[in-house]
């Protein structure tokens, strides 16, 4: 199915943070890549995911999201930034997903319903912006959250602990890395207001290129 058909049918506009892997990435010790993703629009069949790294059409992948368990399905469709993931699983998981999907959808409308705690990380408006190293070199990233004195993120580039990079246009160094991206702290810390703005730039097209310690076999 196209985007834009599933654009046209019952689905929730929902973020929910999740993992995933595709195939034929792997790292330098020739395991496969976990890059952190997060959901925009689900149905019981299937959901359109924003990501750091997109896949082709065809590619089959797991995953496995905070507020609805694992998933295995096939990308059918693209976009700059996301894929159009069709659901494989059983008639009783789909009914499931959907009484999950009917809950999440009233608890967002109704903000009585909405956890008591504050949480000091949020989602910026865009989910994609740029990763700058001290030598010039761009490469693009997805933000997986954020807070007013750090950043954590997903991207191809997998950098040490102690690197010295830019998010957007917040400078800090990688503090800690994890299965599914990395995070940054922040050299200093920003005002709400100028961080969502400082943080969300779009890559140059012609400046990104492939990590060295990222290899892509042909299938």
């Amino acid at each position: 199915m196209s985007v834009e058909r599933f654009l046209k049918q019952r689905a929730v506009s929902i973020a929910v943070d999740g993992s995933y892997t595709l195939p034929n990435w792997y790292d330098c010790e020739g395991r496969l890549r976990t890059f952190a993703c997060r959901t925009t629009r689900v149905s019981p069949f299937r959901m359109i995911v924003d990501v750091p790294v997109v896949g082709k059409v065809g590619d089959r992948l797991s995953s496995y999201f905070r507020d609805f368990g694992k998933f295995s399905g096939s990308i059918s469709d693209t976009m700059d930034g996301s894929f159009l993931l069709e659901l494989e699983m059983t008639r009783p998981q789909r009914e499931r997903l959907a009484d999950k999907l009917t809950w999440l959808e009233k608890k967002q409308a109704d903000p009585s319903m909405a956890e008591a705690r504050q949480h000091p990380r949020f989602h910026p408006p865009s989910s994609h912006t740029t990763l700058t190293l001290a030598d010039g070199n761009t490469h693009s990233c997805f933000i997986i959250d954020l807070s007013l004195s750090g950043v954590a993120v997903s991207s191809e580039l997998q950098p040490l602990v102690g690197t010295p990079l830019a998010i957007g246009g917040c400078v800090g160094r990688v503090i800690r890395v994890f299965h599914s991206g990395f995070a940054v702290q922040f050299v200093e810390e920003y005002r709400l207001s100028d961080l969502t703005r400082l943080v969300s730039r779009e890559l140059a097209p012609a400046r990104t290129s492939q990590p060295d310690n990222a290899e892509e076999v042909p299938a």
